[in-house]
């Protein structure tokens, strides 16, 4: 973890900053930290193929301008992590939660072997701004005069990099990964026209477009397609073996999965990952779990959460135990389909 006294001054006060969600703010433009986003840097002449041999998705041909998602499994096809990455002049970046990042950094290191690969931990050098809003475009143009043009795409320049997230039926969201020594100067700047707001609203919008991601409560739980990471662009069927390709791709090719992550409501707040789901017709076995969640209010929740595809089209849906809090399934705004067909 980040110690408090290692980051920003600024970074110290937002998680007691009120919410922007349900707001004008959340339309018009925020601004937040993300503290606890791990980072890793992988460089060397054998970066690319190293790492393209353990994720689920291609590095080899990643350019300096895209920005991919990927999941590192166990040889049984269950994620242990999952992640973002992109290219810099310095090699590769590795965004993931800073709980795992040492736990991640040090299984990848076990396999380097003789490939001429480096793994650092580069979080303490860096801050992520997570920012969003119509008037983000104008506010971070001073540093970026070309934006990204589309979702997962990246400008890299001296002031870092900044990544375009999924926006459909949101306005425009942006991560700006900034040198430390910068953030102080950047965030004054930002907040004269973005909404200083809690992280929590990040997570919210993570949630509502649908993109999940493995915490420590979660690790093993899934096979990506479970979570829908193939769906958000996670995994690349047609490059070579990983760590539970196997496994991953038999689910896939073979028909054999039967549960999918959704989006919903939770009448309840103070949730966390990985609290079990149950059907009213069948009070002894959890049908389910939350996969991320994050409070709305006082007495709601949006959360995204895994379950069997024949028990998300019955509902009777509840948290906790049999008579927990109601969970209430929403339309994602991706379809579920097959996209090895």
């Amino acid at each position: 973890m980040i110690e408090q006294d290692q980051m920003p001054g600024f970074v110290e006060s937002l998680n007691g900053l009120p919410s922007v969600w349900n707001t004008p703010f959340f339309e018009t433009g925020y601004v937040t930290a993300l503290a606890q986003g791990g980072l890793m840097l992988v460089t060397g002449e054998d970066a690319a193929t190293f790492l393209h041999n353990q994720l689920s998705n291609d590095v080899e041909h990643l350019t300096s301008e895209v920005a991919r998602r990927a999941a590192y499994c166990t040889a049984k096809g269950r994620m242990l992590a999952s992640l973002l990455y992109w290219k810099t002049d310095e090699g590769i970046v590795v965004q993931l939660p800073n709980e795992l990042l040492p736990t991640i950094q040090k299984r990848l290191s076990m396999f380097v072997l003789r490939a001429k690969v480096k793994i650092a931990d580069m979080s303490k050098s860096q801050v992520t701004f997570a920012i969003g809003g119509a008037q983000s475009i104008a506010a971070i143009s001073a540093w970026f005069p070309e934006l990204p043009s589309a979702e997962n795409t990246t400008i890299s320049n001296g002031y870092g990099t900044l990544i375009r997230f999924h926006s459909e039926h949101q306005a425009d969201r942006y991560q700006w990964i900034c040198p430390k020594q910068q953030a102080e100067h950047i965030w004054k700047k930002l907040t004269e026209t973005l909404q200083p707001t809690n992280p929590r609203d990040w997570q919210l919008a993570e949630i509502k477009a649908g993109i999940p991601c493995v915490t420590a409560r979660t690790q093993e739980k899934f096979v990506p397609q479970m979570i829908n990471f193939e769906l958000i662009g996670g995994v690349n069927f047609r490059k070579g073996c990983y760590p539970g390709q196997e496994i991953v791709a038999r689910s896939q090719y073979l028909g054999k999965l039967k549960r999918r992550m959704a989006l919903a409501t939770i009448q309840a707040s103070g949730l966390t990952e990985s609290i079990e789901l149950f059907k009213e017709d069948n009070p002894e076995q959890p049908c389910g779990m939350i996969v991320n969640v994050a409070s709305i209010d006082d007495n709601n929740s949006l959360a995204l959460v895994e379950m069997s595809l024949a028990d998300q089209e019955h509902g009777g849906v509840h948290c906790g135990t049999v008579d927990g809090p109601l969970v209430q399934l929403l339309p994602l705004p991706y379809e579920i389909t097959d996209i090895t067909r």
